[in-house]
């Protein structure tokens, strides 16, 4: 099992909890659509050769985001990481995959 944690402006939170959720990500036994979120700020500043979604090379930009984390079983893993890119508006989104074991 694995944690899915990504960052992703408030245009696009339902469209990729969506794809992720498409793809059987978010499932807690006899639940899916599981998914834990929340609201803060992000920021970066687009470097030549970039194509911001949001803001202008060179220029540090501030925006509101939310961080939303869900589980994903490691045979859907792959697929889910695909689907999260396809549907978030970053060109390179930010997102971090963590590794869980069970106990007991």
């Amino acid at each position: 099992m694995y944690k899915i944690c990504y960052f992703v402006p408030e245009s696009h939170l339902e469209q990729t909890k969506q794809a992720l959720f498409d793809v059987g990500a978010g499932k807690i036994g006899d639940y899916d659509s599981c998914a834990w979120q929340c609201e803060g700020q992000g920021q970066f500043r687009p470097l030549t050769g970039s194509t911001p979604f949001l803001g202008q090379q060179g220029q540090l930009e501030v925006v509101r985001e939310y961080k939303v984390e869900l589980v994903c079983q490691d045979a859907l893993i792959r697929d889910a990481l695909h689907a999260l890119k396809q549907a978030h508006p970053y060109e390179e989104p930010a997102y971090e995959v963590i590794r869980l074991e069970a106990i007991g």
